[in-house]
């Protein structure tokens, strides 16, 4: 996963990853980062964009109210890779983070193919089962290969 590949640049920024969220108590400042499966943003939620991200070890859920999206917007719309500062949100065992800031980390895709990178034959390799699922949200899709 590219995220695992980053791990070390993302620890340093203070980011955790969906398997540390689930330990996170609710009201707590968290940042999060992955890659974007999905955006949504149904007609009966008054403007929310619902975001699924995912990292090595799981998926994220964000939400991001009408305001900050409006901040946010082009982040929002374009990022292929999502950093988010927000506050954890528990309902049962359904963690959320509610979005304050949003920031494309998706540069850092580029940073695999550095020279310090790891090499693909030091790589397990990894089949995307996600591959050809389709953008159920109103946002323009990007493909992932």
């Amino acid at each position: 996963h590219p995220r695992k590949l980053l791990r070390s640049r993302f620890r340093v920024d203070r980011v955790i990853t969906a398997q540390t969220l689930e330990t996170v108590k609710a009201d707590t400042l968290v940042r999060v980062a992955g890659l974007v499966l999905c955006r949504q943003r149904p007609g009966t939620a008054s403007g929310v964009i619902f975001a699924t991200l995912e990292d090595e070890t799981g998926v994220v859920n964000v939400i991001v109210w009408p305001k900050v999206f409006e901040r946010f917007r082009k982040v929002a719309l374009r990022s292929r890779l999502l950093g988010i500062t927000g506050i954890v949100q528990r309902e049962g065992r359904v963690i959320h983070v509610i979005a304050r800031r949003l920031e494309d980390l998706s540069v850092r895709l580029g940073e695999l193919a550095r020279d310090d990178a790891p090499a693909a034959d030091d790589l397990p390799l990894l089949v995307n089962s996600a591959a050809g699922v389709a953008n159920p949200g109103n946002f323009p899709s990007r493909d992932f290969h």
